[in-house]
């Protein structure tokens, strides 16, 4: 059984109109990688205590995971170039699972190195589903609707992001004492034998993830899903070399610009959810993992009616203004952060996060909107995706200056920065509409 998309599609590769079933389909993979990236921020605070890890050293779980994308995005591009973004999305999924079920034996073979591994497996799933889902999200539909599409498609993140949270702090996380705490007041083979069996409970929320990904699996294998691919004058599929596109690519200076703030803002954004919790535990050494992890769902809240309020905002108002406005109030909150030693200032990164909300989706929208010239689309949304590498490098940096400086709260000054270039970005994006009204 097919499940048919009955829709024209157009000679830039959009479509007359947007197939809600696929559509919908389509938005549901967008939570899948949501779950993945806030259970990273569940083990780094695991594997700090069970490994005795610095901040440094636990920030590597997202230069492993965020690493997978930078390597897999073109290989994915490719894939959706030679034959089509739902054979991208499926392989996506495929491998996605093949990395959840790593984890079985790294939690036995209990060494960082190994979970390290089974991350970066499941980054090589989601290299291939992020390059072909926000591309394809924004191209399935009318092209003066793609922004929105992507943004609607991205509201369904963090809903991913908060059901990542609560399997973290109902399958992982434990009642009583901080898990350092309990680590220190054991010596020896009980130490050993207890740190084994805090690994084993990583496994649970990963068991609960292949389940529904073979689900949607499945469904995605037996829906049919437009091509969304521009035509020349031959109404022939229209294609550039990777060289080519490469090329184009480096001399178009608005695309460039789009990339490096992605960059920044991946990184900020990885930074910020990656040591909230650890900020809650160094401001009240009294909380336990588990109910710190509740300021991280509030987080991820936040990062959702974010989205919601910008996604009716940028219907209303200038775009640029709304994202401008999220910008300036995003890094007022970090100098917060940095500046008030007591549990206000987790609250305040509960609203950064709010903050980011609509970023990701119009960054992506408006540098893939840079390129004119529609044959190289596939390649551009992976050179995008490749930014992510932000996520590898910031955490690791922000990481570092607290170990240096011996203080989480200042740390986030590295978050603030990258936060205070994003919002430049928006300006210059303002005055080039401007100007082009003009």
């Amino acid at each position: 059984m097919i499940i048919r998309a009955n829709v024209e599609q157009l000679p830039d590769g959009y479509l007359n109109r947007t197939p809600l079933f696929q559509y919908i389909l389509l938005s549901i993979c967008f939570p899948m990688w949501g779950i993945a990236a806030s259970l990273n921020d569940i083990l780094i605070t695991q594997f700090k205590s069970i490994f005795t890890l610095s901040d440094f050293a636990s920030a590597f779980v997202q230069s492993a995971f965020y690493g997978g994308y930078f390597l897999l995005a073109i290989p994915a591009s490719r894939v959706i170039r030679k034959w089509s973004y739902k054979l991208s999305i499926l392989i996506g999924l495929s491998c996605y699972i093949g990395g959840c079920m790593l984890f079985f034996p790294a939690s036995h073979m209990a060494t960082y190195s190994v979970f390290l591994a089974a991350l970066f497996a499941i980054a090589v799933g989601l290299s291939f589903l992020e390059t072909s889902c926000n591309t394809y999200s924004s191209m399935i539909g009318p092209k003066e609707k793609a922004t929105l599409r992507l943004n609607i498609s991205q509201t369904f993140y963090p809903i991913g992001s908060i059901c990542g949270i609560l399997l973290g702090k109902y399958l992982i996380f434990t009642d009583g004492d901080a898990l350092h705490k309990q680590m220190e007041a054991l010596e020896g083979e009980a130490q050993r034998q207890f740190a084994a069996e805090m690994l084993q409970r990583t496994l649970q929320p990963y068991q609960f993830i292949i389940m529904v990904l073979l689900l949607l699996l499945a469904v995605v294998a037996i829906t049919q899903f437009p091509r969304c691919k521009p035509l020349d004058h031959d109404a022939h599929e229209s294609k550039a070399s990777i060289s080519e596109t490469l090329s184009y690519l480096a001399g178009n200076r608005r695309f460039k610009r789009g990339i490096m703030t992605q960059f920044l803002y991946v990184g900020m954004q990885t930074a910020v959810w990656s040591f909230t919790i650890r900020l809650a535990l160094q401001i009240d050494s009294s909380l336990n993992e588990r109910v710190a992890s509740n300021y991280m769902v509030w987080a991820f809240v936040g990062f959702f009616l974010g989205k919601f309020l910008a996604n009716i905002l940028m219907t209303k108002f200038n775009e640029d203004k709304v994202l401008m406005s999220y910008s300036l109030l995003g890094s007022l909150a970090l100098l917060y952060v940095i500046c008030v030693p007591n549990m206000s200032a987790v609250w305040a990164a509960i609203f950064v996060s709010a903050m980011f909300g609509p970023c990701w989706a119009t960054i992506y929208a408006r540098s893939l909107d840079a390129i004119s010239d529609k044959r190289h689309t596939e390649t551009g949304g992976a050179v995008i995706v490749m930014s992510i590498i932000g996520g590898a490098v910031v955490p690791v940096i922000q990481g570092f200056v607290s170990d240096s400086l011996g203080s989480m709260q200042l740390a986030f000054a590295v978050s603030l920065l990258c936060f205070i270039a994003v919002g430049l970005y928006f300006w210059q994006e303002y005055r080039l509409s401007r100007s082009a009204l003009n």
